[in-house]
């Protein structure tokens, strides 16, 4: 399954892509769809103290952004990207209109990606590369 994710980089290019025009885009394309309504955003599960959708999108990035970069080298880039992203985007919320700057939705970036780090460096503390 991880050579399939470094062999074919394309799906993690795939999915940054997704998520940067989602997170662009002036108002809820995703409840544009749902519910005919492009102020009104999808909701997983109820939030927290961070918004719960970020979290999860932070973490499934993270976790495709690993498992197409095995190298050391190129992983401390990826850290780097995923938490500079997980920043200018909520930013970028200031400017765009019908979107709003939220801390919780910051904290949800932020904590979705550092999750998967913290996940990342306890199994290749503890876990024996095969």
């Amino acid at each position: 399954m991880i050579k399939i994710f470094s062999k074919f980089k394309v799906i993690f290019y795939f999915t940054n892509f997704c998520l940067i025009f989602l997170y662009l885009f002036p108002g809820s394309l995703l409840g544009m769809i749902i519910y005919d309504n492009k102020s009104i955003q999808p909701q997983i599960t109820p939030d927290f103290f961070i918004s719960s959708n970020h979290f999860y999108v932070f973490c499934l990035i993270s976790i495709i952004g690993f498992m197409s970069y095995l190298e050391i080298k190129k992983i401390k880039y990826l850290i780097i990207y995923l938490i500079f992203l997980s920043i200018i985007l909520e930013i970028f919320h200031l400017f765009i209109p019908e979107r709003s700057f939220q801390w919780s939705d910051l904290f949800g970036n932020l904590l979705g990606v550092l999750m998967v780090i913290l996940i990342k460096n306890i199994i290749n503390k503890y876990v024996p590369n095969k």
